[in-house]
């Protein structure tokens, strides 16, 4: 059973901080740096200052678990048509004037943590759901970087594997540490240009595009990359354009690359919705520079969901949203119709969870000792929470992995 160092107040001990002359400690899990004084809290909300170190306050709490499809992550080339078992906690280390997830990466308040798990509690739930992963996702993983490596230390000890839905703004040491531990990410990329980061997020590029080559260059780790394209301000021809040539040089053409469509939200009520049209040309502008594959995301398109052969043209995998259609590779992940292998973690069948999501209460795998039940009640294949979940898990059933 993973035990880490609890402190007094509940908390766990954490590594990647410094004190500072002046009596503060800097945490340094971050290109953000934030230096605190004891008891205060860095932007992220979840690590704090106590006597003289950085701790933190979330290990084991959870907003909330939900079974999705591997899909939403959005992930097309890991496991294609399994299930995943989804969870966050609250704060973020950006500050999103977009964020369609606000009422847990901005929370500042403990109650939006409604659900408690260990690690091995986490792992035999997904065991038991037929979960062939467990997501870290709804909040950016890296700010819960010790729980979210106990999970996946769990997980990889009965055999699930683990996913990093995350923004990448992470600094180098954590950031090894971190994604040994992963399987799959999806990196959200929220635009190629320095100014929308600063305006509109309160961050910086460069640390994030050093994370996807990191993640490309030095791990194993299958890597997707996610654009939420925002009309008028990262949705421009040039620099869509500027974006793909970019991870095709420095990241290779084998990268599957989402472009998704804003809603309005939070503080980013003034902007349309993203038209298809613009998606649409996105996904022309990718294939164009180089990338073999290229999607559209939060819309109906089957055309432009579905993955198509780099070799032939033919289409291989449909999907529309969150469901998968015809699958048309050998048991080799290759190409039935040419024979031309396709990038990712395939299998010789896709998995059959489909497009529900099904909110999970976690304390219902646990014992008194904390470990999960052996035999926990079989799951009803579901679209919709039951009357009697909580508001908090209604919400994570209709929660954004952007």
């Amino acid at each position: 059973m993973i035990t880490p160092a609890f402190t007094p107040s509940g908390a766990v001990a954490t590594r990647y901080w410094s004190s500072l002359p002046d009596g503060r400690v800097q945490c340094d899990l971050c290109p953000r740096a934030c230096k605190l004084q004891d008891g205060q809290r860095g932007l992220c909300f979840v690590r704090a200052a106590e006597d003289g170190a950085v701790v933190l306050t979330t290990w084991g709490r959870s907003s909330g678990f939900c079974v999705d499809p591997i899909e939403k992550k959005p992930l097309n080339h890991f496991l294609p048509g399994t299930a995943v078992l989804s969870f966050g906690t609250a704060g973020c280390n950006l500050a999103c004037q977009f964020c369609q997830n606000h009422d847990i990466s901005k929370s500042r308040e403990i109650d939006t943590l409604a659900d408690q798990a260990r690690p091995e509690t986490v792992a035999a739930a997904a065991l038991a759901l037929g979960c062939r992963s467990v997501a870290f996702t709804y909040n950016d993983p890296v700010i819960f970087h010790e729980y979210a490596i106990d999970v996946a230390k769990a997980c990889h000890d009965v055999g699930i594997r683990s996913v990093a839905v995350t923004a990448g703004y992470v600094s180098p040491e954590p950031r090894a540490e971190f994604f040994a531990h992963m399987d799959a990410a999806n990196v959200d990329l929220k635009a190629f240009t320095e100014d929308f980061y600063v305006r509109h997020t309160r961050s910086h590029l460069q640390p994030v595009l050093e994370t996807l080559e990191y993640i490309r260059r030095e791990t194993s780790v299958w890597l997707e990359i996610t654009v939420l394209l925002i009309p008028g301000e990262n949705d421009s021809s040039a620099e869509i354009a500027d974006l793909c040539r970019w991870v095709v040089e420095r990241l290779g053409p084998d990268t599957p690359v989402h472009f998704t469509a804003f809603h309005p939200d939070f503080r980013m009520l003034d902007k349309p919705a993203t038209p298809a049209a613009t998606l649409a040309m996105a996904r022309r502008i990718a294939l164009a520079e180089g990338l073999r594959y290229a999607y559209v995301g939060n819309v109906h398109d089957l055309g432009r969901q579905s993955t198509v052969c780099h070799g032939c043209g033919e289409r291989v995998i449909e999907r529309d949203w969150h469901a998968l259609g015809a699958w048309r590779l050998d048991g080799r992940g290759a190409c039935a119709f040419c024979g031309t292998p396709m990038a990712g973690v395939l299998e010789a069948r896709p998995g059959a969870w489909g497009a529900r999501r099904l909110p999970v209460r976690l304390a219902d795998y646990e014992t008194e000792r904390g470990a999960a039940q052996a035999e926990p009640a079989p799951v009803q294949p579901s679209t919709s929470a039951s009357p009697k979940l909580s508001a908090s898990k209604r919400k994570a059933s209709r929660r954004s992995d952007q």
